[in-house]
């Protein structure tokens, strides 16, 4: 039996997120493990490093899977990529040794959210950033981004539905950046709970609008309820960027890596 791990880049339009879901309903995981079984000829499970929802992308899915297949690494990378649709594509591949884990080995992970602020909704971009036509208080919101920073309890920005055991996670960092028309969100945390980073990024772009100021968001914590906070954010906008490891894994990265839209891969203080 050998382990593989996996880099995923992804545009999540077609599919109802990562996790393989009810049949005939499309999600990436279950669209991959059809063709890596095809070519292991034996059924293959894939663990991704975490679950995204639906209509959300990622440039760098790290996941792993277990077979008794014999196969050149190039087998399995040419091979996969051959038969995945076009808006699937598997950047790289290594072996491991059974000690690695995608989900339960990754300290850390990685999100970007892009938003296109102009009076015109753009064709070329549709589904891939999320289109705000509203005049924004940009700096007012980096201000608010930094509220989010530290360990903080965020029951009140997680899904009802969510079903981690509890909301307490840290965020390293969670920066806002302009860039031009495109402003981008940045966060890493120790882990996230369902739909946490979209119902941050719809706090932030409510606080943009004149809403409520940013001291308000200390009222939502502590309200620790999710009707306490805003809307949640189109899923279009979001990406899974990075799942980060023990540097023994010594994983490769992306060749777009962390620097997806030229951004640093260290967060300037702002």
């Amino acid at each position: 039996m050998q382990r593989y791990a996996v880099g995923i880049e992804f545009c999540g339009i077609r599919y109802r997120g990562w996790q393989t879901q009810q049949a005939g309903v499309p999600s990436i995981q279950e669209t991959i493990e059809k063709v890596l079984s095809k070519i292991a000829d034996e059924p293959i499970i894939l663990h991704g490093a975490g679950r995204t929802d639906a209509g959300v992308h990622a440039t760098n899915m790290v996941a792993h899977f277990d077979t008794n297949a014999i196969r050149p690494q190039r087998g399995w990378l040419m091979g996969a990529n051959s038969q995945l649709p076009k808006d699937i594509s598997i950047q790289w591949i290594k072996e491991m040794n059974m000690g690695f884990h995608a989900r339960f080995k990754a300290t850390a992970r990685r999100y970007r959210y892009v938003v296109y602020n102009t009076l015109n909704r753009p064709a070329l971009l549709h589904k891939q950033v999320t289109h705000v036509y509203q005049t924004l208080d940009v700096d007012k919101m980096m201000l608010a981004a930094r509220k989010f920073e530290g360990t903080h309890n965020f029951e009140t920005f997680r899904a009802a539905s969510c079903q981690s055991s509890q909301p307490v996670r840290h965020l390293s960092h969670c920066r806002l950046t302009r860039h031009g028309r495109y402003l981008v969100l940045d966060i890493q945390a120790d882990g996230f709970l369902h739909h946490m980073v979209r119902n941050i990024m719809g706090c932030l772009l409510e606080i943009g609008q004149g809403c409520y100021e940013i001291e308000h968001i200390d009222t939502m914590f502590a309200a620790q309820d999710r009707k306490a906070a805003g809307v949640t954010a189109p899923a279009d906008g979001l990406y899974f960027i990075q799942a980060y490891y023990p540097e023994h894994f010594e994983l490769p990265q992306h060749p777009l890596g962390p620097h997806w839209l030229n951004l640093p891969d260290e967060i300037p203080n702002i």
